[in-house]
């Protein structure tokens, strides 16, 4: 990827960035505006991903940006990735998801946890963009609650014999789906207070792998763009070495890369609130209602400053988690207060800027309505509002705000 000094005003929200940031920010934006959004409608219509998209995205080097360059990456930050995610959001949450979930919950883990032959065998690929990895964790009965995880995993002969069924699985069921993680029970282990519980662990399942089936999309309320599948495992059968990490381990390990994940996902959500913010600003200016533009009214002036005020909030955030992670510092409180404030700004900027838009904000080929459906799950995927005020509040010292 070419970086070179900016010259030009910078993107939006990204003044106090360095330099490299704010070039990047100017890329994918361009492309964003250029190609992502002249085709938005018709592949929310199709209910299609457009391959030659992704495609693109990866020779831009979007796919692997937090990634080394010994595996085909970009060797750069956290943060790149959330500038990145940032702008697509702007214009195609589910574009955006494709990249966020396909690194944060698909390659990530591989990155994280894998061996070096786990590593050098799935990621290049994943980080030029050329496949898709997925990470089957959400099941009918597990989800938040992970320890009821009904998917088993046996191992006998050097084999694993996974059978189960996943729900909500973003990026599983393309053409150049490559690959996908999946949390099982593989036994049971004794806790401190002397019960037995689940012993979770992760493995990678290739695709295609005999028994493991993808089954038909889910008509979705929005994200209509993106592919989510409920997945089934029929007694799949990997390698003994395809377990990632710690065999055990996979409840902490899916921990934190949600944590990370919830970081890149409060960056989709400032994305889209922004992309709300600048159609309303667009329309208020132009559209004429007993001879003034709409904007000449106090109240849409005013709540078009709310809208502004929620995106550099939830900006501001979602940047502090992601510089902690390239830190090094702890940051699963700073995740989940970007992704719920991410996604409460996004949610009602949506709805203020079908509001101001009027008739023309309920026709599905505005952007403003494509969003107003699209945000609906920001406040329920990678861990509800529920959730994350479960976690800060834990961390405040309400040790039983889950209970």
């Amino acid at each position: 990827m070419s970086i070179v000094t900016p010259t030009r005003t910078p993107v939006p929200g990204t003044e106090m960035l360095e330099p490299e940031l704010q070039e990047l920010a100017h890329r994918v934006r361009a492309f964003a505006d250029d190609v992502v959004a002249p085709a938005a409608y018709r592949y929310d219509t199709e209910r299609r991903l457009p391959l030659e998209i992704i495609a693109e995205m990866g020779r831009m080097g979007l796919f692997g940006l937090p990634i080394s360059e010994e595996y085909d990456g970009q060797g750069k930050t956290y943060l790149h990735l959330c500038i990145a995610v940032e702008q697509l959001a702007r214009v195609d949450q589910s574009i955006a998801v494709t990249l966020e979930a396909g690194l944060g919950l698909g390659a990530m883990p591989i990155y994280r946890f894998g061996t070096e032959e786990q590593r050098r065998a799935y990621l290049p690929p994943l980080a030029r963009g050329e496949n898709l990895a997925a990470f089957g964790l959400t099941e009918a009965e597990a989800g938040s609650d992970a320890g009821a995880t009904q998917t088993t995993a046996t191992l006998q002969d050097g084999w694993w014999t996974i059978d189960g069924t996943k729900q909500f699985i973003t990026n599983s069921g393309t053409p150049i789906t490559s690959v996908v993680t999946v949390t099982a029970v593989t036994g049971e282990r004794r806790a401190q207070d002397g019960t037995r519980r689940p012993e979770l662990s992760s493995i990678i399942v290739p695709v295609p792998t005999p028994g493991f089936t993808a089954l038909p999309a889910y008509d979705k309320v929005g994200w209509h763009t993106s592919d989510t599948h409920p997945l089934v495992f029929d007694g799949v059968r990997v390698p003994e070495e395809n377990l990632l990490g710690e065999r055990g381990r996979g409840f902490s390990n899916f921990l934190s890369i949600l944590d990370e994940g919830r970081v890149a996902f409060a960056a989709l959500c400032v994305g889209a609130a922004q992309g709300c913010l600048e159609e309303a600003v667009r329309y208020a200016k132009k559209r004429v209602v007993f001879g003034k533009p709409i904007g000449d009214n106090q109240h849409i002036a005013f709540t078009i400053a709310r809208m502004q005020a929620r995106v550099a909030a939830a900006r501001a955030v979602m940047h502090d988690a992601a510089r902690r992670i390239d830190a090094g510092l702890p940051f699963t409180t700073q995740a989940s207060l970007a992704k719920l404030i991410g996604s409460e700004a996004a949610m009602d900027n949506a709805a203020d800027a079908t509001q101001i838009f009027g008739g023309y904000g309920f026709m599905n080929e505005s952007p403003v309505a494509r969003h107003y459906r699209d945000a609906r799950i920001l406040t329920i995927g990678e861990g509800s509002t529920e959730v994350q005020l479960g976690i800060i509040a834990r961390s405040l010292g309400f040790e039983n705000a889950f209970s």
